[in-house]
């Protein structure tokens, strides 16, 4: 039986018209995957993927003397896993940022409020320490020989930056007032989107020797949500823009060469959970209507369609949380909550 493409399957789900063909079609649907416990009222973080065998995602749970542990799964391509062999599984804290740096996974973990830098390689875990705990940390990403941290102290906003062998503090640039959304490609080409402390958001971007504006041209009285790095140069930034008493959602794009922004009609839904999906398209976790089916949005330049995931029993609330793009499947890891029972990690893949 000939099988359709999971970019023909993915269009079919969302309501676009299916070829009709002499064998029945295959459609690509959200299913359920099984998650091992995590323990009392999960906090799902991040999940990433490097490929179609390879995913991991991250959080904190509650133990029995109301700490919060930190948590961590991996995907293999069939099945999703706990992982307890990173250093002080039982030490309270959380983890949430993923990273794939070469051959290596980097994790960002909140150790008794102290933060720190895992790394995963063929031989084991090793640390890497921050240079000083931080109140709040903001933001974690690295690249083939550097990293960051943006976080904040009693001194105002931090931009912590390892270079392979130490740590830097960067300074802030002129007139900005909080820096957040860091993502890099290498060490050399790092961007964040930053408030002005006279309002307004703009784009940094750090080339090797500072972070400067980037010159994006946002739409006015816009706030950026989510920077995607993306293959051949392109970058593509979810936001809203206020437009009188109420916001809209915008997806401005840059090819390498110019910009292009689209207004999709998605109303002021929040874009920081914004993933590209296998078939090309954009794809948000956005509230259910559904109380007992989570619910995403596939974005298309100006065209939204919707999807749900599948029927769970007694849900008062599915809530996915953060999507990512595993092999030619997307992935998604939140949370269920059943009737008479906490929140429990749940999974669903489109695709597959």
């Amino acid at each position: 039986m000939r099988r359709r493409s999971f970019v023909g399957g993915l269009a079919a789900v969302v309501g676009s018209a299916a070829v009709a063909s002499p064998a029945a079609a295959v459609t690509p649907r959200w299913s359920a995957l099984p998650m091992p416990a995590a323990g009392a009222d999960p906090w799902a973080s991040q999940i990433a993927a490097r490929g179609p065998r390879e995913a991991w995602a991250t959080g904190s749970a509650l133990a029995g003397d109301g700490t919060r542990l930190p948590f961590l799964y991996r995907w293999d391509g069939t099945a999703w896993s706990r992982d307890t062999t990173f250093p002080g599984p039982d030490v309270p804290g959380w983890l949430r940022d993923v990273e794939f740096v070469g051959d290596e996974v980097w994790f960002f973990r909140s150790r008794d409020g102290a933060g720190e830098i895992l790394r995963r390689s063929a031989q084991g875990w090793s640390t890497v320490p921050l240079p000083q705990t931080l109140w709040y940390y903001q933001d974690f990403t690295a690249a083939q020989g550097a990293a960051w941290v943006v976080g904040e102290d009693d001194t105002g906003m931090k931009v912590l930056h390892y270079d392979g062998s130490g740590w830097t503090t960067q300074p802030n640039p002129d007139g900005v007032l909080f820096i957040a959304g860091v993502t890099a490609r290498t060490a050399t080409d790092a961007w964040a989107r930053a408030d002005l402390s006279d309002g307004g958001d703009i784009i940094l971007h750090w080339d090797g020797t500072a972070w400067r504006d980037a010159q994006v041209p946002l739409p006015p009285d816009s706030n950026v949500h989510k920077l995607l790095l993306e293959p051949d140069n392109r970058i593509t930034i979810g936001g809203w823009q206020r437009v009188g008493e109420e916001s809209r959602a915008f997806v401005m794009t840059f090819n390498g060469r110019t910009w292009r922004t689209t207004y999709p009609p998605l109303g002021e839904i929040y874009l920081e959970r914004m993933a590209r999906g296998p078939d090309g398209a954009l794809w948000v976790p956005v509230i259910s209507d559904r109380a007992f089916q989570s619910k995403y949005a596939r974005v298309d330049g100006r065209r939204v369609t919707f999807s749900y995931g599948p029927e769970r029993t007694n849900a008062i609330e599915v809530k996915a949380q953060e999507l990512a793009t595993v092999g030619s499947s997307l992935m998604s890891f939140g949370t269920a909550e059943i009737y008479g029972s906490k929140p429990n990690l749940m999974s669903e893949r489109l695709g597959g």
